[in-house]
């Protein structure tokens, strides 16, 4: 009834298994299991993602350089690394990581790198962001900014600007009738 010469080899099964997506942090087992595979670039080694539970409610502001998950309730501003706000979570007060994934509910400004407003996100607030990415079906009550580059600042462009606008003020003094007769 039972055959064991076609069961497959442990090796054929870590061949086939499928590598996690880089946005999603991969269970801790399987990282272990594939030594030789590369860690996704969203993960940031030496770091490990701290989780704000479900059952739990915090007032207060947080902060810091590593990874957040919020399940649960805070009310106050979130200023972490990476940062992913779970369907069961709620965020009351402003927001910014680098990454910022929302599956849940975020009454405040959102600032990062890239955003990602999955299909059961509510978000009220403006959103400032180089990326960012909405997904069918999620909520988004606000203004939505383009985030600029450090590499090329814009105000410093315009104060350089204004001493060159004093030689530009004659030229629109020029008569207009001129280019009229020149064109006849």
């Amino acid at each position: 009834m039972f055959n064991k010469s076609k069961s497959p080899s442990p090796a054929d099964a870590k061949s086939t298994a499928i590598p996690p997506l880089p946005d999603i942090p991969a269970p801790a087992a399987p990282r272990a299991a594939q030594p030789s595979a590369p860690a996704p670039a969203a993960a940031t080694p030496g770091r490990g993602l701290s989780t704000l539970s479900a059952d739990l409610n915090f007032e207060g502001n947080v902060s810091g350089g590593g990874d957040l998950q919020i399940d649960g309730q805070i009310k106050g501003d979130v200023r972490v690394g990476r940062l992913i706000v779970g369907e069961t979570g709620a965020v009351d007060g402003n927001v910014s990581a680098d990454y910022i994934e929302i599956r849940g509910r975020v009454q405040g400004a959102v600032t990062g790198k890239q955003v990602k407003l999955v299909s059961t996100a509510y978000v009220d607030g403006d959103i400032t962001a180089e990326q960012l990415s909405i997904d069918v079906g999620a909520y988004f009550q606000g203004r939505c900014i383009q985030g600029r580059r450090d590499a090329a600042p814009a105000p410093k462009p315009a104060p350089a600007a204004q001493p060159a606008a004093a030689p530009t003020q004659p030229a629109p003094t020029q008569p207009a009738t001129q280019t009229i007769s020149m064109s006849n």
